[in-house]
């Protein structure tokens, strides 16, 4: 299969150059686009990698039919409609580590600069001055420093931060104790606290809902005086108006920002003519270095999203992020194809819609439950959907629009720490799907029901249920052979001589309905199900 990938937005030639590569791609390189046209071509191409130049919109987003990836060559994806390209399908990648020590440097360049008045002092010294007696500064050593924001840049600002001697904190609800423990920091419980103790208070948050204006008149009123609020992160997190209005009364030490709710800053904005300001021009990223990495991370994993599937660093993908997504391949298909079968049964015996679907999997899958609930949700929704694109991204949202409960939980009673089960229930029904994927080996479905087996979870699978009478499994042999269809592998299970069996038969290719229909012709054959697998 051949991609054709856009590149825009200069991204670092040693980033393109893993695309290109690939005899499989094709790729366009080409200068920052004017959205009307790259709205007349986007439907070329089944990725796009660009930097935030370009604004991927929900109605572009619509045109790209074929796209499956939007890869971002830096951190923030606020100019990527986010929503849009789930419910789509489509996976959006960034590249959150390759700018982590870009941003982190500059902040304590920036702040240092801010305390010593490095910017004022080589100022006046191209003037003619010399002015060492009105630019006394202050040290970074034993200032409180709060970090608002405890991931990988904030995490290696702390670091940093220990080695000059001052004093850190933390505030991130999202992060666990063990980080802080691991940074040597002390946590805050709440904003209002980081904010009261704060000499330095520095963001490092994506802007989002929460973060939207968290820093507002109120919350500047709440720090201390002569306290310092910095910004590296993005645009809008920090109330422009509230921060001038601060400043100008005295209130606070000083302010430092990269990021800016508009950009690039207005030239009349009054953060411009504001005291005791250091601005920037968003030059977290702004390292060759930087520029390298996060070129580099977001073409590999587009590059791996197109060959592989590899989808762990897709940022609207469920629980993305778990570990190694090639040994979890097997597990999700598994889990979709149990579902896929579990809801194929449930059809087959009247169930026309499915309420509630319930995952349970092993200890050692539990950490990606997240991503084996996506991948039931997509089994289960095969074949009942005109979406094109039907996958992890947006699966669960598909189903919880239908009405479907979700639910998934870890268990230790399904007898291997690998297994995943999958329950649908519908109406009066409900029927149970387990399997298991051992680490390094094929995943196989053990069972089905109240029923034991072993077999592979192939392209096609014929699922009967027979009195256990002899001559049944040679009659369906028989009638198989006569109609060309090839048996992979055929599993028996009972639970009592003479009572109800069920077949599990891996098959090759394709089985008619017709072939179905005179299955359930044979002598002793109750039901009779045919699943044809969609490709994962």
């Amino acid at each position: 299969m051949t991609f054709r990938i856009l590149v825009t937005d200069e991204v670092d030639p040693e980033g393109v150059a893993l695309l290109t590569a690939e005899p499989s791609f094709i790729v366009d390189e080409l200068p920052t686009l004017p959205p009307a046209e790259l709205l007349e071509r986007i439907a070329d191409y089944d990725a796009f990698v660009g930097r935030s130049a370009t604004r991927i919109t929900a109605d572009l987003l619509a045109r790209a039919t074929r796209l499956r990836v939007v890869g971002r060559a830096g951190v923030g994806v606020d100019n990527i409609a986010i929503e849009a390209a789930t419910d789509l399908g489509i996976a959006v990648i960034n590249a959150p580590a390759g700018n982590t020590v870009a941003v982190a440097e500059l902040f304590f360049g920036a702040i240092i600069g801010l305390l010593r008045h490095v910017p004022d002092a080589a100022a006046s010294m191209r003037e003619g001055r010399w002015d060492r007696s009105k630019l006394l500064g202050s040290e970074l050593k034993g200032r409180m420093l709060v970090i608002v924001g405890v991931g990988r840049i904030g995490s290696e600002v702390a670091t940093r931060a220990l080695a000059f001697g001052m004093d850190v904190a933390g505030y991130d609800p999202y992060v666990g104790d063990e980080r802080f423990r691991a940074l040597r920091i002390r946590r805050l419980a709440t904003l209002d606290e980081a904010l009261a103790e704060a000499d330095i208070l520095t963001l490092h948050t994506p802007l989002n809902e929460e973060t939207s204006g968290m820093l507002g008149r109120r919350e500047l009123a709440r720090l201390g005086s002569g306290a310092i609020v910095c910004n590296l992160a993005r645009g809008g997190i920090v109330d422009e108006e509230a921060l001038v209005a601060a400043l100008d009364a005295g209130q606070l030490g000083g302010a430092i920002l990269d990021a800016y709710s508009a950009e690039p800053l207005a030239a009349d904005h009054p953060l411009r003519r504001t005291a005791k300001v250091l601005l920037t021009p968003h030059l977290g990223a702004s390292t060759a270095e930087a520029q390298v990495n996060v070129a580099v991370d977001a073409c590999a994993a587009v590059r791996d999203a197109l060959l592989h599937g590899e989808l762990s660093r897709s940022i609207n993908v469920a629980g993305a992020g778990m570990g190694d997504w090639r040994e979890l391949q097997s597990a999700l298909t598994v889990t979709r194809r149990a579902a896929a079968l579990a809801r194929a049964i449930l059809s087959d015996r009247g169930v026309k819609a499915v309420q509630r679907l319930s995952l349970r999997c092993g200890p050692e899958l539990a950490a990606a439950a997240d991503a084996l609930l996506a991948a039931a949700a997509a089994g289960l929704l095969e074949g009942t959907t005109e979406v094109d694109r039907l996958n992890l991204i947006n699966a669960r949202a598909l189903a919880e629009a239908r009405g479907i409960e979700l639910h998934c939980a870890e268990s230790t009673s399904l007898g291997n720490a690998r297994s995943i089960q999958v329950s649908l229930s519908g109406g009066m029904q409900e029927l149970a799907v387990a399997g298991v994927a051992p680490e390094g080996s094929a995943a196989r479905l053990t069972r089905i029901g109240g029923f034991h087996v072993d077999v592979a979870p192939r392209d096609t699978l014929v699922i009967l249920t027979n009195n256990d009478v002899p001559g049944v499994i040679g009659r369906v042999g028989t009638l198989l052979g006569d109609n060309g269809v090839n048996i992979g592998e055929y599993h028996q299970a009972r639970l009592a001589q003479g009572g109800e069996a069920l077949a599990a038969i891996s098959v090759d290719g394709q089985v008619p309905p017709e072939v179905r229909h005179a299955l359930l012709a044979l002598p002793d054959v109750l039901s009779a199900t045919i699943v044809h697998f969609r490709a994962v």
